[in-house]
């Protein structure tokens, strides 16, 4: 097969050199307006083009090496004295799999953090891609949550915009007595974030 990026021959569908050169990831900061501090590991521009095969079968490779490279080396890296929880956004399966669910799963290697599954979920189905914060603030995911144990919330995401979404699913896990330590989302279109 070829490459997606450099469309050289490779085994994978993004050659190793195109790992290291374009997937290498960045960790960037910013917090909603509620206060809990957002990581993203890409800038939103620079991996778009691998984001939109979301929901194809071809989207599930990419998802699970993006998830590779960013979620779980941070998984790895991770030390905190704490025990967490993360939960992805809506991880209902299209297509045969779950987006949220492949950078949630990759969570697993941290020591400290049990992923766990089908447990925040979306009642409304209205796509936000492309859609104006003014129209995500009128149409509401009307989340709902399943019980579970543990109170130090991380949530995980895919791509952060306005921030409506996380913000909602927060605000309904503090209603439940849960506390959202931070989020994780693969990319950031903001481009007012700080690199750290």
């Amino acid at each position: 097969m070829k490459c997606l990026i450099c469309e050289s021959y490779s085994w994978h569908y993004i050659c190793k050199h195109c790992q290291k050169e374009f997937l290498t990831p960045h960790l960037y900061s910013r917090k909603l307006s509620n206060g809990v501090q957002v990581f993203s590991f890409y800038n939103y521009e620079e991996i778009k083009h691998l984001l939109f095969t979301k929901h194809t079968d071809l989207g599930f490779y990419i998802y699970k090496l993006l998830a590779q490279n960013s979620f779980q080396l941070f998984a790895k890296e991770f030390n905190s004295p704490l025990e967490y929880i993360s939960l992805g956004i809506d991880d209902v399966p299209k297509n045969g799999y779950s987006h949220t669910a492949i950078l949630n799963h990759a969570l697993r290697y941290a020591s400290n953090i049990t992923p766990l599954f089908h447990i925040l979920r979306a009642n409304s189905n209205i796509s936000y891609s492309g859609k104006s914060k003014i129209f995500r603030e009128t149409n509401p995911r009307n989340f709902t949550i399943e019980t579970f144990k543990g109170d130090n919330i991380i949530l995980v995401d895919d791509i952060i915009t306005t921030g409506t979404t996380l913000n909602e699913a927060i605000k309904l896990l503090e209603e439940k007595g849960k506390k959202v330590s931070f989020c994780l989302t693969l990319s950031d279109v903001s481009f007012q974030h700080n690199f750290i």
